[in-house]
């Protein structure tokens, strides 16, 4: 199974093996929650809807170790307890697949926890973190998943479109680096036009 199959999983599952990276590697520190900015008057209702994956950066991710990363498409629907029904499609292996989860709302708007995460096996917390959008072209979004004794962090960049500006790509980049990660960590995804846009 390649890295970046790997990745995507924990992407969209939060949960896939990550196991099967080499447990030689050594993963970058995760920055604190404290690190990382927050979008000010989080609009759940105007997140919600249709996003691409452009690009994801994080301290699993190795550039050369990658296989060209096709894009993917989430979709946020909003329930009424605030919480997100979150349906995630990639074309794998010839096929559509689909992932659903929930995204639970914590104390501080534009913050979530992976709902159900008992089931997810020996995953100890999963926070999710809203921390730039303008709600109609682009949202960055923070990921961070401890599984066992491992804490794995991710960034990704969402686009209601399929291109973005490089305005908004480089502002992408400069946040994964001031994170402590370098160009090896950062991927932009490959567009397709397969299962994406079923939703």
């Amino acid at each position: 199974m390649s890295v970046g199959l790997l990745w995507l999983g924990f992407t969209l599952l939060g949960a896939l093996h990550t196991q099967a990276r080499s447990s030689s590697s050594r993963l970058l520190r995760a920055p604190p929650l404290s690190k990382i900015p927050l979008q000010p008057n989080f609009q759940a209702d105007q997140f919600q809807g249709k996003w691409y994956t452009v690009g994801v950066a994080g301290n699993a991710i190795k550039k050369e170790e990658q296989d060209p990363l096709k894009m993917y498409s989430s979709n946020y629907e909003l329930k009424e307890d605030g919480s997100y029904n979150v349906t995630s499609i990639l074309l794998k292996d010839d096929l559509c697949d689909y992932w659903i989860r929930t995204f639970v709302p914590s104390s501080q708007p534009g913050q979530f926890t992976l709902g159900n995460i008992k089931s997810y096996r020996g995953i100890r917390s999963y926070t999710v973190r809203v921390v730039n959008t303008d709600y109609n072209q682009f949202a960055i979004v923070y990921f961070k998943k401890v599984q066992r004794k491992k804490t794995y962090f991710k960034i990704t960049l969402y686009g209601r479109t399929k291109e973005l500006t490089p305005e908004v790509r480089e502002n992408f980049i400069n946040f994964a680096k001031s994170l402590g990660l370098t160009d090896d960590h950062i991927v932009f995804t490959v567009p397709t036009d397969r299962c994406i846009d079923d939703q």
